[in-house]
């Protein structure tokens, strides 16, 4: 059995243990102490790294009354080692982790909103609530959270049998049996938990929520704390500062400056696509012209600069609709894009076709014998048509 420091000691950076066994996990070396304070991933908190000696520690693992550190190297059965934990990885976890408990306690005493999951990631962590809660109801639970950080009350751990956790006031009903170890925050929130927190909330620092959005029935919070917020506030600083000067507006009037843009390329869009459809009639007779008839069916064959799946598809259609034709358009933007069409009453499968090009030229795509385009071909566009050429029988 592994003696777990971070139960009692969760400020705990550095100890002296003895290696009692070696075992192998995925391939590496991994060590079981007689005691650790390397906290294995554990109820949404993810795993502590540092060092063991001359050797890192890069993964641990929690193996029932075990705990094995994965390391780069493997140390004897009985030698003495000195560990070393990431402080600046442990310091992150408890910041996120406490805060968590505050902020779902938040939810929890003002709107009865219970939290059901709870993860932690490398950037930011989520908790999911039971129910949906609007923008106020958030902004109001993120306030109060922020209140019990900056009135930085004390952060204790107590243990207790489950006959006494049962008298007393939990956030949530324990999930397992036995010692129960308890997180209190001191007047705000009692919990069941067997993660690393801070001794007092002040340092969390400050609870910030980047996101909500509904999910399973109830709401998923993205939020972050203490460093992970200011480095989140730096982020949006630097996207603000840039989108500003971009658009040479300020800060205030970022969002109605993006709406008007967006109208703006709206309208755009449909104006190049009215203007395509004009053009691709104009277009697919040049092209139908420079064309030659083999068998009494047009061949059409032929690399365009400057236009775009949707404007190639459009031509083909009006090639097509001229009469007795059958068309590959090649495009020169990357990715290279292909439509092979082919009027009705030719005897000539457009998916075929398209699909021995893709084997040739790679890329990938599909269709129906009257219509098929793909995209991401490799190869020079001028080589891809004279394929399509050799394939249609209208080499010159």
């Amino acid at each position: 059995m592994t003696e777990r420091i971070y139960y009692t000691e969760p400020a705990c950076r550095s100890f002296d243990a003895v290696v009692t066994d070696v075992v192998e996990h995925e391939g590496a070396p991994a060590l079981v102490l007689d005691r650790t304070a390397f906290y294995p991933t554990s109820g949404g908190q993810p795993f502590d790294t540092g060092r063991l000696g001359s050797t890192e520690v890069v993964n641990t693992i929690d193996d029932g009354e075990r705990v094995l550190h994965v390391v780069r190297s493997p140390v004897a059965v009985g030698d003495a080692v000195h560990g070393e934990i990431d402080w600046v990885r442990r310091f992150d976890h408890m910041q996120q982790h406490t805060g968590q408990h505050v902020l779902s306690a938040a939810f929890d005493r003002l709107l009865d909103n219970r939290t059901t999951s709870f993860h932690m990631g490398s950037e930011t962590a989520t908790i999911d609530l039971a129910r949906e809660a609007s923008f106020g109801d958030v902004e109001r639970c993120v306030d109060e959270a922020n209140r019990i950080v900056w009135e930085d009350r004390p952060v204790t751990i107590r243990f207790a049998s489950p006959d006494e956790a049962a008298r007393l006031p939990l956030r949530k009903e324990p999930v397992r049996e036995g010692l129960l170890r308890l997180i209190e925050v001191t007047g705000f929130d009692l919990s069941a938990c067997g993660g690393t927190h801070v001794a007092r909330t002040g340092e969390i620092g400050l609870i910030a929520v980047t996101g909500a959005e509904k999910f399973r029935g109830g709401t998923r919070l993205t939020f972050v704390c203490g460093g992970r917020a200011l480095r989140a506030l730096r982020g949006y600083r630097e996207a603000v500062s840039g989108s500003v000067r971009a658009l040479s507006v300020l800060p205030h009037e970022l969002p109605a400056a993006i709406e008007r843009i967006q109208a703006e390329n709206k309208q755009t869009r449909k104006t190049i696509t009215r203007l395509q459809s004009e053009l691709a009639v104009h277009e697919a007779a040049r092209l139908s012209e420079a064309s030659p008839v083999i068998d009494g069916v047009r061949r059409a064959a032929h690399v365009l600069d400057g236009w775009d799946a949707p404007g190639l598809k459009a031509i083909a259609s009006s090639i097509t609709a001229q009469g007795t034709v059958v068309a590959v358009l090649v495009g020169t933007a990357s990715p290279i894009a292909v439509v092979v069409a082919r009027a009705a009453g030719v005897d000539v499968d457009a998916n075929d076709v398209l699909q021995r090009l893709l084997k040739r030229f790679g890329g990938r795509g599909g269709g129906k014998p009257e219509l098929a385009q793909g995209a991401g071909l490799l190869g020079d566009p001028h080589e891809i048509v004279a394929a399509a050429r050799d394939l249609l029988g209208a080499r010159p």
